[in-house]
């Protein structure tokens, strides 16, 4: 101790050092580079969900502010090339200055969020997480340096957004109601307990990204209406209403793991109300991020994997719905109301649109083949991505796997025949395949 110090002054000296400790800023939390992309797209899914997109809609959501997140992050590893350029729509997109430098990671931050506000309802709330993430991939840059990645990132979200004014959305918003058809037996019809109106029937007018358009890959034949209690129509009519019968946990178990109905209203008396789940597409891309993060892919890798994931999400959509709309086929409620059981309901809620094909065995198929082509066949994965939802998990030995079940789910739940089911998968696996000669 120094001969001028007191034991009452160190102890204050001391006392001082500690408050001092104490009173310094925390270290910034250091960000995983690798999990933005995870980050930003579930962001974006917690967003549909409170916003309540359609099924379709969703999938141009997805893809879109997929193709912008990859556009701006794919300049960290000059090996990636512009998926943008192979597919249909979009203006050449721009490229970093030389000698500048970026970090791509905050442009990726900002394509991605400012192309989801163009395609939301959420702006404020899209833009504070921007911000956060902006300030969190900000540590230890230079200004100059954040801002020019700013602004490169908001060049390649402006090239996205020309192609989002110019894919016919906003012209099937004003557009007729579908014509139900209630003369022909056949027909769909709208179903309880909403009766509501035929969804998204102008959907096959969207602008496609990889196909030539809807009809390109049409869908097999199916077994024609029929009230002859020896044809096929009746045997598959037949099965649902048997299965229906006979639910076990099992079954039960995987219609609702697979239901993704973003909208299930539910009736007591006079009140109705309502439950928000993720869409189908959002179950898909939920299914990416899980993918991305047990292989622990680099956030090229992953954004790479949500682009090739949403644009064949998309596409299918387009072309399942370009089906169901000429078809206009009936739903198993419908059929079975009318020719077995008068009061019967389907175990999940029936969706307002035609049955044929069903649109979760066409994306799903479509979506599996995708993430089959990047993480291989036999890729084992637990599904946990419906505990939000008070669902339990599912594990699988692959995608196809996966997507094999997403299609029976919807003969369990009621709400298609088994052509619908198994048809669409097949129509999705050629999709994926068009997409796929495109892409790699």
């Amino acid at each position: 101790q120094p001969p001028d110090m007191t034991r009452t002054s160190v102890a204050t000296a001391m006392l001082c050092v500690l408050f001092l400790h104490s009173c310094k800023r925390p270290e910034a939390k250091k960000v995983d580079a690798r999990d933005l992309p995870n980050q930003l797209v579930q962001k974006l899914t917690d967003i549909i969900v409170v916003d309540i997109f359609t099924p379709p809609v969703a999938s141009r959501i997805y893809a879109n502010c997929s193709i912008a997140m990859y556009e701006a992050l794919r300049h960290r590893d000059s090996s990636f090339p512009s998926i943008a350029s192979k597919l249909k729509g979009f203006g050449s997109m721009p490229s970093p200055k030389t000698g500048e430098t970026y970090d791509f990671n905050i442009a990726a931050i900002h394509s991605f969020c400012e192309t989801a506000k163009k395609v939301t309802f959420s702006a404020p709330e899209i833009t504070a997480y921007q911000d956060s993430m902006t300030k969190a991939y900000s540590q230890g840059l230079d200004k100059q340096t954040v801002e020019r990645s700013i602004e490169f990132g908001r060049s390649v979200a402006a090239v996205v957004a020309d192609r989002l004014s110019k894919d016919n959305y906003k012209e099937t918003r004003g557009m007729e109601r579908f014509e139900v058809k209630t003369e022909l037996k056949a027909a769909w019809v709208p179903t309880a307990p909403d009766y509501a109106d035929g969804l998204e029937p102008h959907w096959p007018k969207m602008m496609t990204m990889a196909l030539d358009s809807a009809g390109q890959v049409p869908a097999l034949p199916y077994p024609a209406y029929s009230e002859d209690k020896s044809s096929a129509f009746h045997a598959e009519m037949k099965e649902v209403f048997d299965i229906s019968k006979n639910l076990d946990d099992e079954k039960i178990d995987i219609a609702l793991f697979w239901d993704d109905n973003p909208f299930v209203s539910r009736h007591k008396g006079h009140v109705m109300f309502q439950d928000k789940k993720m869409t189908p597409g959002g179950h898909w891309m939920a299914i990416t991020q899980t993918a991305c993060r047990k292989k622990g892919l680099d956030e090229v890798t992953s954004a790479k994997a949500y682009v090739w994931t949403s644009v064949a999400l998309y596409d299918a959509f387009i072309a399942c719905w370009q089906t169901k709309y000429q078809t206009a086929r009936i739903r198993p409620q419908t059929a079975i109301q009318r020719l077995l059981e008068e009061q019967w309901i389907s175990y999940i809620q029936t969706p307002p649109f035609p049955e044929y094909t069903s649109g979760h065995s066409t994306t799903s198929a479509a979506a599996a083949e995708m993430l089959t082509e990047i993480f291989g066949d036999g890729f084992a994965y637990t599904d946990s991505t419906e505990l939000p939802y008070k669902l339990p998990v599912r594990s699988f030995t692959s995608f196809r796997e996966a997507a094999k079940e997403a299609s029976i789910s919807r003969v369990y739940g009621g709400i298609h025949f088994r052509s619908g089911c198994d048809n669409g998968n097949e129509q999705g696996r050629r999709i994926a395949a068009i997409l796929l000669s495109k892409l790699k």
